[in-house]
């Protein structure tokens, strides 16, 4: 083997596993005995796997309804951010209108202001609409970011404009054109939009901490403090580790069925950008 090549893949591999052992702590620690910590006798393997942690877990706290919850909302708004997004960008990269760079500006500027700026503002909105702990403060302030939408207009700039002069030589209007070539063209932008906002919505845990009340209406995020917090699990880190598991096993499960397009739609987006 090539003496540059292997000094590359040695690199690679020890980069791999460094970003990969924090995981494999916390699979271990969850399959380990309760109280191991506490006694000492936490092991790289365990020799007996105690898969009780994850119904011990489950059973601690209401985490059906906290999955329901952050299902729901995590779906939702990640399903207007995107529709909204692939309208905005369009119109930003196909349509001329007035003002139109002064608006791409100020929406793409939009990213620079710190979320925390803006928990003050939407909650006194949710307060005046009455929508503190209920769904729609979960669903509607998360879904208006601008991320996707930058990432798709960069996108969208790129498709060449003989195929959209050519559907409209066949008649297609702007929606036709949107939906049967922008969109199809731009699955791994999309796919890789997806990912994103549906993670960070499942991985929120300030907004919803502070626009909910009631145990019904938490998310997973809150699921596990709550856990934390509790005197039977508080310092049992085998269940509590269980626990984050069943948290983060369905954004794995998200991100396998979307890799491909996803790392398609972010390296190609980089190379175009």
């Amino acid at each position: 083997m090539n003496q540059h090549r292997f000094i590359r893949l040695a690199g690679l591999l020890l980069i791999v596993s460094v970003l990969t052992l924090p995981f494999y702590w916390m699979v271990v620690t969850a399959l380990q005995p309760p109280g191991a910590l506490v006694t000492g006798a936490h092991a790289w393997w365990p020799s007996e796997m105690h898969w009780a942690n994850f119904s011990d877990a489950w059973n601690a706290a209401p985490f059906g309804q906290f999955f329901v919850n952050s299902a729901a909302t995590g779906v939702a708004a990640t399903t207007i951010q995107v529709l909204g997004a692939i309208l905005m960008a369009y119109a930003f990269a196909v349509i001329q209108f007035p003002a139109k760079s002064v608006i791409v500006i100020a929406v793409i500027a939009t990213m620079a202001v710190p979320e925390e700026a803006k928990l003050v503002p939407n909650f006194l909105l949710m307060r005046d609409f009455e929508w503190i702990d209920s769904y729609w403060a979960l669903i509607v302030p998360p879904a208006a970011h601008a991320f996707p939408v930058f990432v798709l207009y960069q996108w969208f700039r790129t498709i060449p404009t003989s195929m959209r002069d050519a559907a409209r030589a066949d008649g297609a209007g702007h929606w036709r054109t949107l939906w049967l070539i922008y969109v199809p063209m731009s699955r791994p932008a999309i796919a890789a939009v997806v990912v994103i906002a549906f993670l960070g919505r499942w991985n929120d845990f300030l907004w919803p901490l502070i626009v909910t009340n009631t145990a019904e209406m938490r998310t997973l995020p809150i699921g596990l403090a709550y856990l934390r917090g509790l005197e039977e699990t508080g310092n049992q880190w085998p269940v509590l580790m269980a626990g984050s598991l069943l948290v983060i096993l369905p954004v794995l499960l998200l991100y396998a069925v979307a890799q491909r397009q996803f790392v398609e739609g972010i390296t190609r987006g980089a190379i175009k950008g």
